[in-house]
C-alpha cells in the first residue's frame, strides 16, 4: 500500500478559508525504522508526538468555514513539517525530557527519506491547495499541554500566534479577549514563527491573511469538545476577517 503524508478533508469546500494541522498524527510510517522510534507507547500518545485533539478541531472548523482541512499523517517526531528543511530541530533527538531513540544519530540518507516521503509531500499539499482557490485565509491549528516538565503551568485557554502578518492576529486577539470567559494568550506559549515554518512559508510569503491558533489540549480531548471549539472560533474568524476588510 502507497503510504499517503497528508489527507485534504473537504477538498471540495469552495470557501476562502485553508485549515492547516502540521501536527495531526502520531503514527510513524513503516519505512522509517520499521515502524517506530524507541519511544514508549506512553510518550507517543502525548504532546511530543502530535498536537492531541488538533485534528478533530481542524476537521470541524474548516467543515464549519467551507475550506478543506490539510493533516499531516506522521508524527512530528519523525520529522517536523512546521520546521524549515534546514531548521535544526527538524529531526528531534530529545523532546520534553524524553530521548528519540530512532532518531539518534540519523544518517543523511534517512533525514532525506524522511524529507521527500513525508515533509515535502505534505508542503506541496499546501502550496497547490492554496493555489488553487482566490484570495485564501490561512488558519493553522495546533494544541500545547498545559504544562512542560520542569516549567510553570500554562494557564491560557488558548493562544493567537503571529509573526510579522498581524492583519488578522490583532482583530482576533481583540475579539476574544473582549469576552470575559477566556484566558487568552498574546503570542502564548510560544512566541510568533520561526524562518521556513508552514505559516511563513505559504501565508506571510505571499501576502496570504493567516493567524495560528493554539489551544490547551486538555480542553480538547474529546469529540464534543473538538466540535464545540470549532463552532466557537468559526464565527468569529468569520466576523474578524469581515472587520479586517481582508
Amino acid at each position: 500500500m502507497t503510504y499517503n503524508p497528508c489527507i485534504i478533508d473537504g477538498a471540495d469546500r469552495a470557501g476562502r478559508w485553508v485549515v492547516l494541522c502540521d501536527h495531526a498524527s502520531n503514527h510513524v510510517p513503516d519505512f522509517v525504522n520499521d515502524g517506530g522510534l524507541g519511544v514508549a507507547a506512553s510518550d507517543m500518545a502525548r504532546h511530543i508526538a502530535f498536537d492531541p485533539g488538533a485534528e478533530g478541531v481542524s476537521r470541524a472548523l474548516a467543515a464549519a468555514l467551507d475550506g478543506p482541512a490539510i493533516l499531516s499523517r506522521f508524527s512530528r517526531l519523525v520529522i517536523d513539517p512546521n520546521r524549515g528543511e534546514d531548521d535544526p530541530t527538524l529531526i528531534m533527538q530529545l523532546y520534553d525530557g524524553t530521548i528519540i531513540p530512532g532518531n539518534r544519530g540519523i544518517s543523511a540518507l534517512d533525514a532525506d527519506e524522511r524529507l521527500r516521503r513525508c515533509h515535502r509531500p505534505y508542503h506541496a499539499a499546501v502550496t497547490q491547495t492554496l493555489a488553487a482557490r482566490a484570495a485564501p485565509v490561512v488558519v493553522s491549528v495546533h494544541s500545547f499541554t498545559p504544562q512542560l516538565k520542569g516549567r510553570p503551568p500554562r494557564s491560557w485557554q488558548i493562544g493567537v500566534l503571529y509573526s510579522t502578518d498581524t492583519r488578522l492576529a490583532d482583530p482576533l486577539l481583540a475579539r476574544l479577549r473582549a469576552g470575559p470567559t477566556l484566558s487568552v494568550g498574546d503570542n502564548q506559549p510560544y512566541t510568533g514563527h520561526l524562518p521556513g515554518d508552514t505559516i511563513a512559508r505559504h501565508a506571510i510569503a505571499q501576502g496570504r491573511p493567516n493567524v495560528l491558533i493554539e489551544l490547551r489540549n486538555d480542553l480538547i480531548e474529546t469529540e464534543a469538545q473538538q466540535r464545540a471549539w470549532a463552532q466557537r472560533l468559526a464565527p468569529i474568524l468569520v466576523e474578524t476577517l469581515a472587520f479586517a476588510g481582508l
